[in-house]
């Protein structure tokens, strides 16, 4: 995971505990200054694909003089339950883990949000550091204080509000990825283009290809400048509660209730940023059938998420499914469905309790 060091980008989430994303090549020697010199264990938190990986960062910790613990999770979605959690809360105790030590997370959104559950749950929270090696993570999971696991119910629906001390992105670990991780995890940049910085769609339709290079510059920024969306929004509002007006942190779900309802449909084996890319164009139809915005803006997010290669349509015959999975989404309020969509680019708001035959068209429209 190593390679020649050049000067980070930083981006800075002012919340309560201000911390820094630094977003660079060769930036894993920053990690024992945020791991900090009260700590005596670390605990490196990596799914089974990334065993190596993690070794050598254990090395590396064991080298400055800490006492370095495996935890050892199962690759994506795997990794997010109970059972999961309980096997980590075990080797922490038997390793004697006290509110000095450190977890460290490494691995793609789903490693990172279970690694962050962990944290926030031991001695009732110590200290996170997490490492992203995804572009899902860099650019969602990693940043912003949500932690949690996944049950039987839905996604995300036991969880923790626990901040990192800080978000290490070494765009390195990015040249092993497949093709289709890349391309899944630049839905949830694009999401951020959409509802907050439009400067990221030019870039897209402009570069396509280089916006997929993992060694170009281009992808670089678009990284960053999805980073930088996140931090801002999360700095006003951490706990989604809307505070200092407007629609604050929920905006970052856009695309996200009728994607994770296709993800509990699929049963998890759907890329998560795959079925926000279809929530995304879901929710650009239900914005233009409710008169939000116009066809032009609609039409845009179809051709943005084709030049990366993501799916923009779902299969038909599926809406009552996938009505029911979003019944128990953690965004709906009561019984009412709230969906995120657009009054205009990069100018979200709530669509609260749309009419059912509005929801349908909007499917139609994307299931054809």
């Amino acid at each position: 995971m190593d390679a020649t060091t050049t000067e980070p980008d930083r981006v800075r989430v002012a919340s309560a505990a201000p911390y820094e994303v630094v977003v660079g090549r060769g930036v894993l020697g920053e990690l024992p200054t945020l791991i900090g010199e009260d700590a005596r264990r670390v605990a490196v938190v990596h799914p089974g694909a990334l065993a190596g990986a993690g070794a050598h960062l254990r090395d590396r910790l064991a080298a400055h003089g800490y006492e370095a613990h495996a935890i050892e999770v199962p690759d994506g979605e795997a990794a997010k339950n109970a059972e999961v959690a309980t096997f980590a809360w075990d080797v922490l105790g038997r390793a004697g883990f006290t509110r000095s030590d450190v977890v460290v997370g490494v691995g793609g959104g789903a490693t990172t949000d279970v690694a962050g559950f962990v944290a926030a749950t031991w001695l009732r929270g110590v200290r996170l550091v997490t490492v992203p090696t995804t572009v899902l993570g860099m650019v969602d999971a990693a940043v912003g204080g949500k932690t949690g696991v996944n049950t039987a119910a839905g996604k995300n629906l036991v969880g923790a509000f626990h901040e990192p001390a800080g978000v290490l992105c070494d765009l390195d670990t990015l040249v092993s990825l497949g093709d289709n991780e890349v391309r899944s995890g630049l839905a949830e940049v694009v999401k951020c283009g959409f509802i907050a910085d439009p400067a990221i769609l030019d870039l897209v339709e402009s570069d396509p290809e280089g916006a997929v290079d993992v060694r170009g510059d281009v992808l670089r920024e678009l990284v960053v400048r999805g980073i930088r969306v996140k931090a801002e929004v999360v700095s006003g509002d951490l706990r989604e509660t809307g505070a200092g007006g407007g629609i604050g942190r929920e905006a970052l779900n856009y695309g996200h209730t009728l994607g994770h309802a296709i993800e509990r449909v699929e049963d998890y084996g759907f890329r998560h940023g795959a079925a926000v890319a279809i929530g995304m164009c879901f929710a650009s139809q239900l914005a233009r059938l409710a008169g939000r915005i116009d066809h032009d803006l609609a039409d845009r997010h179809r051709g943005v998420l084709e030049l990366l290669g993501l799916p923009t349509t779902y299969r038909p015959g599926q809406w009552n499914e996938l009505h029911d999975a979003m019944r128990v989404d953690k965004k709906t309020r009561g019984d009412q469905l709230r969906f995120v969509v657009l009054d205009g680019l990069a100018s979200p708001s709530i669509l609260a309790g749309p009419d059912p035959a509005l929801l349908t068209a909007a499917y139609a429209e994307i299931s054809t």
